[in-house]
Formats: structure tokens, sequence, C-alpha cells
């Protein structure tokens, strides 16, 4: 008999995402991951071929993969709400269709999926973790879908805690910049713009995916089973830098 919990990762090819579904991988957990690009990971155990935003706008679409998801996933112990998309553009730019594309992946899909597996997570006494991001509570220029997506996912997290509670603990986790290809894509992978993004943090380094995974690993056990409701910041203390002129 398999007595292993199941996990289930949204995102799980990205960067944090196939971190997070090795962690759990190597914690004896049974890995689902989600992801919408067709390219097994291979730490999970099983991988469905998953449309978030699609779930999210397309009734037809969101019928059809929920009858694959109870079938596949008959009980489950954590899910994490991983996946999400950045669209960079300031309010005279923006498009109304990437507003809705924004907030469906990394706002509405986790409350769905939540929804999806609310009956599962309470018999396993499981919980839902958030991946959220520093911009919840610090951004940049262009970053107005992305930065107000990741503050509302904090607010659904403490949220569902409150409306939850007793049932299924629930929380989230802002990282700050981590060192995933996607982060060095977004400065052309030039060496010299990361050992300044290194140098800015009190860390004097950047996060590695591995860090996100652990503490997601720590939250989901038992042993600080007292958390709920929490956003936990892992920034490197780039949260408490105030820039001056010197």
């Amino acid at each position: 008999m398999d007595n292993r919990k199941t996990v289930l990762i949204t995102g799980v090819l990205g960067g944090i995402g196939s971190q997070l579904a090795r962690t759990f991988n190597e914690s004896n957990y049974r890995v689902v991951g989600l992801d919408l690009v067709d390219q097994p990971s291979p730490y999970c155990e099983k991988f469905i071929r998953f449309d978030l935003h699609k779930y999210c706008a397309e009734p037809a679409y969101k019928v059809h993969m929920e009858d694959i998801l109870n079938k596949e996933i008959p009980e489950l112990f954590l899910l994490i709400n991983n996946a999400a998309v950045q669209i960079l553009s300031s309010l005279s730019e923006v498009k109304i269709d990437d507003w809705n594309q924004t907030l469906n992946v990394n706002l509405t899909g986790p409350l769905m999926l939540s929804q999806l597996f609310l009956d599962r997570l309470e018999s396993s006494h499981g919980s839902i973790i958030n991946i959220a991001s520093i911009h919840h509570q610090l951004t940049k220029k262009k970053f107005l879908a992305y930065a107000t997506s990741k503050s509302a996912l904090v607010g659904l997290t403490k949220a569902l805690s409150v409306d939850l509670q007793g049932r299924v603990r629930v929380n989230s986790i802002s990282p700050a910049a981590i060192d995933t290809q996607m982060l060095r894509d977004g400065f052309n992978n030039d060496e010299a713009k990361v050992r300044m993004l290194n140098e800015l943090h009190p860390s004097q380094r950047i996060g590695k995916p591995q860090e996100v995974s652990q503490l997601a690993l720590l939250l989901a056990e038992d042993k600080l089973g007292f958390i709920n409701g929490a956003n936990l910041n892992i920034d490197g203390g780039i949260s408490n830098v105030l820039k001056d002129l010197d």
C-alpha cells in the first residue's frame, strides 16, 4: 500500500516549480505536476498538461480538465499554486487581455483549484501554499498586472485561512530575486548585472530555488502547523533596504 502524501504543483517546469518537485520527490511525496508545456518532469510521478488561463476562461475546458484531475488525483495533501505569468507594460500600454490572463493564472486559478480540491485537502488534514512574490509589497515600473496579482494572492491567502479555519491551512511564500533561467533571461544573461543584483541584497547574493522549496516543505509539515494565514518573505533582506545617494 502506498502511504505517501500527494502534492500537486502548478507551473512545475519552471525554475522554482522544478525544484519544488525535486525537493518533495526526494522527501518521499508523490508529486503530481501541471504545466502548460508538454515536457514531463523527472521528479513527477504524474504529469498533466494544463492551461490555467483556459481553465479559468473557458467553461468547456474547465469541465474536461476537472474530469481528468478528479480521476488522476483522488487524494491530495498539499496544493502548491506556483504557476505565474509576468507580462510587463506601463499603464498606457497595458492590454486588457494581458491583464485578464495575468489575473487568471496568478490569482483566479489558485482560487479555483483550491475550491476543486478543498474536500480532498480537508480529508487529509492538508494545506495550500501560494507562491506569491516580493512584488506584493515592493515593485518596479511596468509590473502593474503582476504586482497587482501577487498583492491579491497574498490577500487571498489570508482570507482563505480565515474562511477555512479548522479545515485547511493556507500560507504563502514571497520570494525576491531567485536564481532561475527566467531571471537571467530578464538580464539578457549579463553576468555583470547579475553580480550587481547580488550586491543589492544584504545577504550579498540572490536566492536559490531550493531555498524556496525547503521553506515550502517546512510549511507543509505538521511540525509548523501553527503557521496559518502567513506570508513569509524569502528575500535576502532586500525589503529592509532604503537606497540613498551615497
